[in-house]
């Protein structure tokens, strides 16, 4: 290998990016790779051969947290999560309180699959629902109808596997006349303990944003789109759950604790095409094309593709967005009150209880402004 190993940090998160895809859903601008068969052994030969480079065994601790993300990292079956997790276990450990996730997508649930993944060691499934519309999900591209999401979490609970997160996305165009009401009753109707919502972006390069190019789609317009989140807001907490991140709410004591971690900025070692990881000063990213990534490793070669270390000013813009994403908010500086004390007047800031006033956080109603708060108070911070 050209490169040497990480400089020992003490990771206690490890992402893992497994790009296999049935099909490209008309949204998605992730770095995935569409393949009938996927070829998982030599999947796994490569995250060995990556491991190995990034010195994981010298420079993870035992880890808090294990993420495989994608893509859809459900599509290696059960026989290739278990040959990855014996990959894995050859570079880090990991007991048994640990959240190991796994991202899945409801037709590759089946009772086989299941067994092989919770002996494999995961014990949290994050499941891609989407929406419980045939008719969205048609148009979304997905495989699976909304029949099959409710007996892929049956299967779960069957299999031993309880503690899971359902995605749902909001926000599709007006035309589909989509009922989000009936989505949230039939999600909270599978009580599941974590549920993350996403509204719906247009990424240039996507089916969608070709369409849209070719005025052939309009993007859902802002008021919907508030009312729908809002709505979610309500209704979710109404239900007994935590909004504790923009896009994600939990049951009491079952926050995701892998993302929790990128929210507090602790480091955490990514492994896999495009894959981040950030060692307490420098991003690094990953080739995101799995033919690239794979010819770096497979040549000796750093499939690294950029890296960033983080300036002051970096560090402080990220404070400030990650601290207002989140409810467990940030504090303010001397003289900062005067400036947000509009924001408050509007409704998108609140003091966190148990806290000095000067320690804020995101209404709902703040949080749909989130962007445009965290730049105001980034530039006056610069300034001072």
């Amino acid at each position: 290998m050209s490169a040497a190993p990480a400089t020992p940090v003490g990771y206690r998160h490890l992402y893992l990016h497994v790009p296999f895809c049935a099909r490209r859903c008309n949204y998605c601008d992730f770095a995935i790779a569409v393949r009938k068969l996927v070829p998982w052994r030599a999947f796994a030969d490569s995250v060995d051969a990556e491991l190995r480079l990034r010195g994981a065994a010298e420079s993870c601790d035992v880890l808090n947290t294990l993420y495989l993300g994608g893509g859809t990292p459900s599509r290696l079956g059960g026989e290739g999560i278990e040959r990855l997790f014996e990959t894995l276990r050859q570079h880090v450990r990991w007991d048994a309180n640990a959240e190991v996730t796994l991202e899945a997508n409801p037709e590759d649930v089946s009772p086989d699959a299941v067994a092989a993944w919770r002996r494999a060691g995961v014990n949290r499934v994050s499941l891609g629902v989407q929406s419980f519309d045939d008719r969205v999900l048609s148009w979304m591209h997905r495989v699976h109808d909304a029949d099959a999401a409710v007996r892929a979490v049956d299967t779960l609970r069957d299999g031993g596997i309880d503690a899971m997160s359902l995605d749902l996305i909001f926000a599709t165009p007006a035309t589909l006349e989509r009922d989000w009401s009936g989505d949230i009753t039939r999600l909270l109707a599978l009580a599941p303990d974590h549920i993350s919502l996403y509204g719906l972006t247009i990424e240039p390069h996507t089916p969608l944003g070709r369409w849209q190019a070719r005025g052939e789609l309009e993007e859902a317009p802002e008021d919907l789109y508030e009312r729908q989140f809002l709505e979610s807001h309500e209704r979710l907490r109404g239900a007994g759950f935590e909004h504790y991140e923009v896009s994600n709410f939990a049951r009491p004591g079952r926050r995701a604790r892998h993302n929790s971690a990128y929210w507090q900025n602790v480091p955490y070692l990514g492994i896999g095409p495009s894959a981040h990881g950030f060692d307490g000063s420098e991003r690094r990213w990953n080739r995101a094309a799995l033919v690239a990534w794979e010819a770096a490793l497979s040549d000796g070669l750093d499939p690294m593709e950029g890296a960033e270390t983080l300036t002051r000013p970096n560090r402080e813009a990220e404070m400030v967005y990650l601290g207002l994403r989140t409810i467990d908010g940030l504090e303010l500086r001397d003289g900062e009150e005067a400036r947000v004390a509009t924001w408050r007047r509007q409704g998108w800031i609140e003091s966190v209880p148990g806290t000095a006033g000067s320690h804020i956080r995101c209404t709902a109603s703040g949080w749909l402004r989130l962007d445009a708060l965290a730049v105001d108070l980034t530039a006056l911070r610069s300034r001072s």
